[in-house]
């Protein structure tokens, strides 16, 4: 088998753009374990795309939380994803709990359930984007405890809030919804218009709901980032996009469904590079 960090590295290059983007700004000694850990995510976020009902997707996760536990796989030594993620493990002595926490998170993505409120779906970006920053601090902190499991709980609820708002079209167009029910209820919001594609002043005010949710969850953020040490900040980096894009999305007369929620690749390098340089800039010792 080829190199399996080089596979990780390419596979997150490709899928997964803002997080390949900040992780160039991790310690070289660190930024495979760190890359390992994203190529695992996206390996697990993508299982609805590549099965055609629950079932087989089930079976999919199950391969993941076998090998993770210890169950014997014939194939397990041939992924690269996993050979990775298991030399990862070893190195910085990751809690594999967390990670399997991730992949029981991911399993609502294989149902169109609705998300039943806020809460639930705090808790799903908690055990997803969030535990993905905190097991990437681990990773750049050495294998030690950061300290920063407060700042990622809600570093990781912005980030998650706003890309999960980003993929309302696609999540519509096959009737799956991760907006809130309490949400939509308050604010009377149709789903089968929702689902058709169709923005609503209704559907318009659950989203600026949610959007200021977002931002608490990021002023929440700012409030904590100075318990982030330099050496494990570009595993927060992601969460430097978050107010560009809820700007985008809060603009007048933005349709979801017709506009995109995107940066210009050369705007999103500009404002990672800045956050970059600020975060990992060492303070100045007290006089």
């Amino acid at each position: 088998m080829s190199d399996p960090f080089a596979h990780v590295q390419t596979l997150v290059r490709d899928h997964d753009i803002d997080r390949y983007l900040t992780a160039l700004f991790a310690p070289a000694e660190h930024r495979g374990g760190l890359l390992a850990l994203y190529a695992f995510n996206i390996e697990i976020a993508r299982v609805r795309d590549v099965v055609n009902d629950p079932l087989p997707g089930e079976v999919r996760l199950q391969w993941w939380r076998d090998f993770l536990t210890g169950t014997e796989h014939g194939a397990a030594s041939a992924n690269p994803v996993a050979a990775a993620l298991a030399e990862t493990i070893k190195r910085y002595n990751l809690p594999v709990a967390a990670l399997i926490a991730l992949i029981d998170a991911r399993v609502f993505d294989l149902y169109d359930d609705p998300m039943p409120t806020l809460l639930d779906l705090e808790g799903y970006a908690g055990e997803t984007s969030s535990a993905l920053m905190q097991l990437g601090s681990i990773v750049l902190a050495g294998g030690t405890e950061p300290g920063t499991c407060d700042t990622a709980g809600h570093a990781g609820v912005a980030y998650g809030l706003t890309g999960l708002m980003r993929a309302l079209p696609w999540h519509a167009a096959r009737r799956q919804c991760y907006m809130p029910a309490d949400v939509l209820d308050r604010h009377g919001v149709d789903r089968e218009t929702m689902f058709r594609g169709e923005m609503t002043v209704e559907l318009g005010a659950a989203l600026a709901e949610m959007r200021a949710h977002a931002r608490h969850h990021l002023e929440r953020t700012r409030d904590l980032v100075s318990c982030v040490r330099p050496e494990v900040a570009s595993a927060f980096l992601p969460v430097c996009l978050v107010e560009p894009f809820l700007k985008v999305m809060a603009r007048k007369g933005f349709n979801p469904f017709r506009d995109r929620a995107e940066l210009s690749q050369l705007r999103r390098q500009w404002i990672i590079w800045r956050a970059a340089r600020k975060a990992m800039k060492p303070s100045r010792p007290a006089r």
